[in-house]
């Protein structure tokens, strides 16, 4: 974003009273910040609006973005693998200012009192009404991980962010953490809920025994006269990333062959601008980009990279623009297009971070959010705990937040080792701050959040961290399914994310011995893929840290995050999570 030297001014002055308590003249000041951050003149005459990943957040949240995030082989040094100050410099982005506190973790807990919480569907709801209103026919593409991620989703079976969607003006969206409340409910939604509102589309998600086409591969509207075709991509990966059961009877896959079938085939029927939604990750986006011509951009999610600048990529049809719009509600894209004789001729790119401090709550959304969490609010509210540290998930590697999961599950189950998964959705929080049964179940809530433990050896321990990283660090893309490494508590190992496969992964000791080939050790873990887990009786995760954290006596200390130690050629050494 590029900001002249008085709006610059302007945005920090009123930030830097905003959330502080100073009554009008905070709301004065926050309003000319907001002047100056959303207003984004018009530009063309085609316009998409992006959101995803928001994870079922309703309300303004903290959100800590991470301090490591690696990219290797071809990646190294781009985005969307730049923190911090890197991607500042690359983006032209003032240190200090509210924009750099939402894209990055840079005095994260300061500028978090400072510029107050992020997101939240009503605030949203105003920013998606003003760009509507200056922007005539666009089009509000949801990318997806929108019905999971809270309480309130996993306890009506995503429902609340279904309403809110609706009401919000979501015209088209994709999916990936949908397809884990079961076909038979994602299908229900689909052609219920969503029937002449909201299209579903994935042109890669087609029937096991046919091939059929689950959904829409794609919609074509007319925006000012020109015709637009957007068409979906679903997370290739559901069925390896998440229990397989749930989608059964569907296969999924990047299928680059027949989206060039999709792309080929709506530019036949007249369209003159093709989108992708997508929810691939970004690192999947960018190469697709270079391998599948005729599109002009791919709006993407997946890896909740929040790219303030768009990533032009080339391609023997021309050129193709890949953007990611964060997570957690925090942003909303903008991307402009001028198109004049049939084709793109120009366009603009925004991202706009979503300041509940900067953009007054939209009434009627506001009103839907208080009935919807009208039943739950005093089993959301219960304080379990008062958090010391900061708690926060983001990294590649691990978190805060996940180490307070894996210290609980050692601790309850007696167990030597613990892992957690490397999920990159979960909010926040601040020194001083409740840890309430909300914030737990903003960490934990998915439909198979099964506490485990288990004897295993040290030999599978090894394939295992071998395997989870050659999935976040093999130098394709396409072989990597975009989530964080896995947790690990109790454990010490040294990575070497450059390193082959099967080779990356040494040096793994459990309380300063070496890690033995051949003994079993008690391993604790939650969230297995696997259908028998749901069915063994293991309890909801949630249970055990809940129990654990009531016994800490009202305050739970800062964690000391374990995370390994880094060793090769590694991008952006000296830099360790938190």
């Amino acid at each position: 974003m590029n900001l002249s030297k008085r709006e610059f001014l302007q945005v920090m002055g009123a930030a830097s009273v905003a959330g502080m308590g100073l009554g009008r003249w905070a709301n004065a000041d926050a309003q000319v910040a907001a002047n100056a951050l959303y207003d984004v003149p018009r530009f063309g005459n085609v316009s998409f609006l992006h959101m995803t990943d928001c994870h079922a957040q309703l309300n303004p949240v903290y959100f800590r973005e991470p301090s490591v995030n690696l990219g290797v082989a071809g990646m190294h040094g781009r985005l969307p693998h730049l923190v911090g100050e890197q991607l500042l410099k690359a983006a032209k982005v003032p240190a200090g200012s509210a924009e750099a506190h939402a894209l990055t973790y840079l005095d994260f807990e300061t500028a978090a009192r400072r510029y107050g919480k992020v997101g939240g569907f009503a605030h949203l709801a105003t920013l998606v009404k003003r760009m509507k209103a200056s922007r005539p026919g666009a089009l509000l593409l949801d990318g997806g991980d929108t019905w999971q991620g809270s309480a309130t989703a996993l306890w009506t079976k995503g429902q609340d962010m279904v309403d809110a969607a609706k009401l919000l003006g979501v015209d088209i969206m994709t999916g990936h953490w949908e397809f884990t409340l079961g076909m038979d409910r994602v299908k229900e939604i689909v052609e219920k809920d969503f029937a002449g509102k909201v299209d579903f589309v994935a042109q890669n998600v087609k029937t096991t025994d046919f091939g059929d086409p689950v959904f829409k591969p794609y919609v074509i509207r007319e925006m000012n006269g020109v015709p637009v075709a957007i068409i979906g991509q679903a997370f290739p990966y559901t069925p390896i990333a998440n229990p397989r059961y749930f989608v059964a009877d569907w296969e999924f896959g990047i299928q680059d062959e027949n989206l060039q079938k999709q792309v080929d085939e709506a530019r036949a029927k007249g369209a003159k601008v093709v989108v992708v939604l997508s929810h691939n990750g970004m690192d999947v986006d960018l190469k697709m980009a270079s391998r599948v011509t005729g599109v002009d951009a791919i709006l993407g999610g997946h890896t909740h990279d929040g790219m303030p600048v768009a990533t032009l990529v080339e391609n023997k049809g021309g050129k193709t623009i890949v953007t990611n719009a964060g997570s957690n509600g925090k942003f909303l894209g903008v991307l402009d297009f001028d198109v004049k004789g049939g084709k793109v001729a120009d366009f603009r790119y925004r991202l706009l971070p979503v300041f509940a401090n900067m953009l007054p709550a939209d009434a009627q959304m506001q009103s839907l959010i208080t009935k919807i969490r009208a039943p739950y609010e005093a089993k959301l509210a219960e304080q379990l705990a008062v958090t010391e540290g900061t708690l926060y998930r983001r990294g590649n590697f691990n978190g805060s937040g996940d180490q307070l999961l894996l210290d609980a599950l050692m601790d309850v189950q007696g167990a030597e080792i613990a892992f957690s998964p490397g999920f990159r959705w979960g909010t926040s929080l601040l020194p001083g701050q409740a840890l309430t049964r909300e914030w737990l179940m903003d960490m934990t809530a998915t439909t198979y959040s099964y506490a485990t433990v288990a004897p295993i050896s040290g030999e599978m321990l090894k394939t295992i961290l071998e395997d989870v990283a050659d999935n976040l660090f093999n130098p394709d893309p396409y072989y990597q399914q975009g989530g964080d490494m896995v947790r690990v508590g109790g454990l010490q190992y040294t990575i070497d994310p450059t390193a082959a496969m099967g080779r990356r992964i040494t040096d793994m000791r459990l309380g300063g011995k070496p890690i033995e080939a051949s003994r079993n050790y008690k391993v604790a873990g939650w969230a297995p893929v696997a259908e028998d887990a749901a069915k063994a009786g293991n309890k909801p995760v949630w249970e055990l840290v809940e129990q654990w954290l009531k016994a800490r006596g009202g305050k739970v200390t800062a964690r000391k995050v374990n995370v390994p130690k880094l060793a090769g050629a590694v991008p952006n050494p000296g830099l360790a999570e938190g």
